[in-house]
């Protein structure tokens, strides 16, 4: 199973740049597995195909403006994260394109995990997050990490389903 972690962002439009961010926390960060890799996409949009394929899952992490107070983290999956509205995040167009795009390439993860925060502004240029969609990102890597523990240990649950894996260590 190979696990990609995707910030998405501009670094120069305060809130925007969240998912950069979060990639740089994540990059720090000790409790990371070593097999997950980190991107920051920033604003490639479709230029991020190849960089995308051929993984298994994918968390992004991204400013999401679906009307909510600033500060307010989102986790969206599966059908919410299929029906996702035009312009929901930021980079929706993008985004969504680049859904599209793998799919159609027959390259799309399994599983895509779209973590965000309802930013207060991205078009302010300033490089400095708002202090509410500050304190959320301190709350994201905890959030990637819960979501790999999770796909691994559905990993490791599928690799050993109908093995008693209590005797097998001892000969037969």
């Amino acid at each position: 199973m190979s696990i990609l972690v995707l910030g998405l962002g501009n670094l120069v439009h305060s809130d925007d740049g969240l998912g950069v961010h979060a990639i740089h926390l994540l990059e720090k960060d000790p409790r990371l597995p070593p097999d997950v890799a980190l991107l920051d996409g920033g604003t490639q949009g479709l230029s991020l195909i190849p960089h995308i394929s051929g993984f298994d899952r994918v968390v992004v992490i991204d400013a999401i403006d679906v009307g909510e107070a600033p500060g307010t983290l989102l986790r969206l999956e599966g059908a919410a994260l299929a029906n996702l509205p035009g312009k929901a995040t930021v980079h929706a167009l993008g985004f969504a394109d680049l859904m599209i795009a793998l799919k159609l390439l027959d390259s799309a993860p399994s599983e895509v995990v779209l973590l965000g925060v309802q930013p207060q502004s991205t078009s302010d240029w300033n490089a400095e997050l708002t202090p509410l969609v500050r304190g959320a990102l301190e709350k994201i890597p905890g959030l990637v990490l819960s979501q790999i523990a999770r796909w691994k240990e559905q990993t490791y649950e599928r690799g050993t389903a109908g093995q008693d894996l209590r005797n097998s260590s001892r000969p037969q």
